[in-house]
């Protein structure tokens, strides 16, 4: 791998050498507000719920109307109904809706539940049979959401103090980053680089664009991707890439030609530089594709079957989710001897969804 020698005195690099992605600008704000509508949306139900799970009571004489279940994306369900009751000499009327991951067919049997110490608050059987699918759920896409909304803007801060500090000279020290992606639109040529390869290496990833007739400074290749060379500005957090022409850095011609001439390259182009040239797609046969196809459905029902026998014969509660969901589309035979064993450990409590009987209450 070539090296490359810069003086020693403190050198300015240009403007805009580190670039922001234009998908920053606008999926950022995107993804951390569907954390916020989520958690805002979904959270006070949750906690709700919670609540009434610590003494619930069935009202048979609620009334449960409207009730309407939405399956998207053959997952994530959504249900709503209005609950209509009276407890204790007075009339209540709410709305409640809950989400969670479920892989149902069909229609959901619900009563109506209330908080025995607090009768303001009601729900849906079915949201406290899935209240530990629906805190798992939230929590999943609040954290991961949430999470990659900060992470983006933590990385954009990063790049702007970065931008700051490379507007003052500071010395430059050359180090090898891999070229992990790149794309050329409009005569531009987007770049994402690694900084993976030096001895001081940081583990970070930058982006920047290069114009037309620019190419990035590549002086070799590892493990099927380029090397381009970058250098550090001083104590900033990311390296700056360089072109092949080293027009980013501010040098005289004289400097210019000396530290191309170990590469050997020349300031004024009669040599072009290596560039990125891409590489034709490989294919997967449709053999491959059956293979890994079949490989994950087999995997996909091991893990179900896994699961299902773990909620059947072990599952601290009957009222596990999914559980309850895979054991009542099980087949009659597999599901009759599920529902037995669940029995077996549980018989003295209400009937999980799935082993109910015509009163959606008792062991059938």
């Amino acid at each position: 791998m070539s090296s490359l020698v810069l003086p020693s005195r403190p050198l300015s690099l240009a403007r805009n050498v580190i670039s922001t992605p234009n998908a920053y600008f606008w999926s950022t704000p995107t993804i951390l507000a569907l954390a916020v509508f989520l958690f805002v949306s979904e959270a006070p139900g949750v906690i709700r719920d919670f609540h009434i799970s610590q003494n619930p009571l069935v009202l048979e004489n609620g009334d449960v109307q409207n009730g309407k279940c939405t399956t998207r994306k053959a997952v994530f369900t959504d249900c709503e109904a209005r609950l209509v009751y009276s407890y204790g000499g007075r009339n209540y009327d709410t709305e409640v809706e809950v989400m969670f991951v479920d892989f149902h067919t069909g229609d959901y049997e619900t009563d109506l539940v209330i908080s025995a110490d607090h009768p303001e608050l009601a729900t849906m059987s079915l949201g406290l049979d899935m209240l530990w699918n629906r805190i798992i759920t939230l929590t999943l896409f609040v954290v991961l959401l949430g999470g990659m909304s900060l992470g983006m803007i933590f990385l954009g801060i990063r790049i702007w103090r970065v931008k700051g500090q490379l507007r003052r000279p500071a010395r430059l020290i050359p180090v090898p980053v891999e070229i992990s992606a790149f794309d050329r639109k409009r005569g531009v040529l987007s770049i994402t680089y690694n900084d993976k390869i030096a001895a001081d290496k940081t583990g970070r990833s930058a982006y920047t664009r290069m114009k037309s007739g620019q190419e990035p400074l590549i002086v070799g290749e590892a493990n099927g991707k380029a090397i381009g060379m970058a250098v550090r500005h001083g104590n900033t957090a990311l390296p700056v890439l360089l072109d092949d022409r080293l027009q980013r850095v501010e040098l005289t011609d004289a400097e210019r030609a000396a530290a191309l001439a170990p590469l050997g390259q020349q300031q004024d182009g009669d040599q072009a530089a290596p560039a990125l040239i891409e590489e034709p797609k490989k294919t997967v046969s449709v053999l491959r594709r059956l293979q890994l196809f079949f490989g994950t459905l087999l995997l996909i029902v091991v893990g179900v079957v896994g699961f299902w026998l773990w909620y059947v014969t072990s599952s601290p509660t009957q009222f596990q989710s999914p559980g309850m969901d895979i054991n009542n589309l099980m087949p009659a035979p597999l599901n009759v001897w599920g529902c037995e064993q669940l029995k077996k450990r549980f018989g003295q409590d209400r009937a999980p969804f799935g082993c109910t009987a015509a009163d959606y209450t008792s062991w059938k």
